[in-house]
């Protein structure tokens, strides 16, 4: 392994040398128990000015944890922080903002009911005129490539666009310290190479960025240095850049990754049949389906990428019945015409959802794991003559946990405690363990680290290599290249020609993510749309 200076104990980062300037950020024994976990166990850190610092670690590492101390969110039990030499309490978000600390999370903190520009006015600590605040907004995301409307309602907003918001909000404050929690997850690579110019920008600047992420091409292309988390102790720093990808993956999880294993198999019948299907957003600011066909074969993955608002919510919705009013059949199932049915109806024909919003659509965070398994997998036995059986509700949140590695603190823990990563692998667990026909997947592994991400990846093809027909919404393209037998592009509301895998390549998927397919931007998809061969 070049140049790293790893070791399989607490090691602390060496101390700023006396002729060097005092570090921006300086955390020395931050210590934080949570009733069921230790999410912080005495960690050092140390940020220099203009310095880009990653932070590793597995899912429940304590990555989040350390960075909402750092912004104020959650206090510390133990440990000191020392701001540009000096030591300080951060009592709160407000103290931290007023120090130069800015903070996008990953999980969004806006209010559904506001517009954008009113959820970034709450964020400022001096008086504001909402009018000149709307202009400023519009100058900043449009320079940074983050293009987002001022005026619309954070409830009609896409995951990727409230994405945007959390950067844009706090862009605007020009901290001295930016701290950025998988802020990529779901931007496009022409959006994340402008991010990244604009931050190489503030650091050159003098800003200081605490840069949390699961792409490891990305730690590597970004950061000077990185400190490795794992089980909420620091094991390690090293210099990415003198990194492979094999070797962060390994000091992130703590042992090598797996190749994928794609088993022999021949893909069978249309199992989920779209025909020519056009939905009208019911978001004024959404974008409408113009006559979208496609079909996806038992055994087979098909993908679709885009960036995030060219109508991948509403085609979700439309998929799993949250929308209906459509030809009964525009959406087939197995077989039979399922335009017309609900949620619940669909489901009966085989279908599985895990939705592209974890917490709040893909599970309750106030309600506990063995509750969320009962909100979709009721029918699997723990449900009889109208009464609940909490036996079997708990055992099949045993087993979903078991079964998915789901770090937790067992069946009664809320959603709301899990980490990003492991919720996820719960949601994906409970889907697959009702043995679906067809499966529809968005986002499947947003904010997912490299160890669980490799594991639902593989999860998904052993489920296609048993006949099951999966259908994956994804802007990771990585992601689809690595596990899809088939890819299409939904730009504008059109899904452009379909293509195996092999037979495209990245820039192709990349100019028609931007609506370059057809004989010209945004045309009508091909004949080839339709093909189902």
């Amino acid at each position: 392994m070049s140049d790293s200076s790893y070791s399989d104990g607490a090691a602390a980062q060496p101390a700023a040398r006396p002729e060097q300037a005092a570090p921006r950020l300086m955390l020395e024994g931050i210590t934080k128990q949570y009733p069921a976990v230790r999410a912080n166990d005495d960690v050092t850190l140390i940020v220099a000015p203009g310095e880009i610092h990653a932070v590793l670690g597995e899912n429940g590492a304590g990555k989040s944890t350390l960075m909402k101390i750092i912004y104020g969110a959650v206090r510390p039990d133990a440990g000191e922080i020392r701001w540009e030499g000096e030591v300080v309490e951060i009592a709160n978000p407000a103290a931290a903002r007023k120090l130069g600390i800015g903070m996008v999370f990953q999980h969004f903190s806006l209010f559904e009911t506001l517009t954008v520009g009113e959820n970034i006015a709450l964020a400022l600590d001096e008086p504001f005129d909402l009018k000149t605040l709307s202009k400023r907004i519009r100058e900043v995301s449009a320079d940074y490539g983050l293009d987002i409307d001022p005026q619309r309602h954070v409830h009609s907003l896409t995951v990727g666009e409230r994405q945007r918001v959390e950067i844009v909000r706090c862009l605007l404050q020009n901290p001295r310290l930016l701290i950025m929690d998988e802020p990529t997850s779901v931007l496009t690579p022409q959006a994340v190479r402008k991010l990244f110019a604009t931050l190489r920008r503030l650091a050159a600047e003098g800003c200081s960025i605490l840069y949390i992420s699961h792409k490891l091409d990305e730690i590597q292309e970004l950061c000077d240095s990185a400190t490795v988390m794992r089980g909420g102790r620091v094991t390690g720093h090293v210099k990415p850049k003198g990194e492979t990808h094999a070797s962060l993956a390994q000091l992130m999880v703590g042992h090598s990754l797996p190749d994928y294993t794609r088993r022999e198999h021949n893909p069978g019948a249309v199992l989920l049949d779209v025909k020519q299907l056009s939905v009208q957003s019911d978001d004024p600011f959404g974008t409408s389906l113009h006559d979208v066909s496609f079909g996806v074969h038992a055994g087979e993955i098909f993908g679709i990428a885009g960036v995030s608002g060219n109508g991948q919510a509403e085609l979700l919705s439309a998929l799993s019945g949250e929308k209906r009013g459509v030809r009964a059949d525009a959406v087939t199932l197995c077989g039979k015409a399922a335009g017309r049915l609900g949620a619940g109806g669909r489901r009966a024909l085989g279908l599985g959802f895990v939705p592209e919003e974890r917490l709040g659509r893909g599970a309750v965070p106030a309600m506990s794991l063995s509750e969320n398994a009962l909100l979709t997998a009721h029918r699997q036995q723990m449900v009889s003559s109208g009464w609940i059986k909490a036996g079997a509700m708990r055992a099949f949140a045993k087993r979903c946990i078991d079964a998915f590695d789901v770090r937790c603190g067992g069946p009664q823990a809320l959603a709301q405690s899990l980490s990003g990563g492991n919720l996820q692998k719960y949601i994906m667990g409970r889907e697959i363990l009702q043995a679906p026909k067809v499966l529809v997947v968005a986002q499947p592994t947003w904010g997912v680290d490299v160890g669980a991400a490799a594991f639902i990846r593989q999860q998904l093809l052993d489920l296609a290599a048993r006949g099951v027909a999966i259908l994956v919404i994804s802007e990771e393209l990585e992601e689809l290249f690595d596990i899809c037998d088939r890819l299409a592009v939904l730009a504008g509301g059109r899904l452009s020609p379909v293509r195996a895998t092999g037979a495209t390549n990245a820039e192709e998927i990349g100019r028609w993510m931007a609506g370059l397919f057809g004989a010209r931007e945004g045309a009508a998809p091909s004949a080839e749309q339709a093909a189902h061969a």
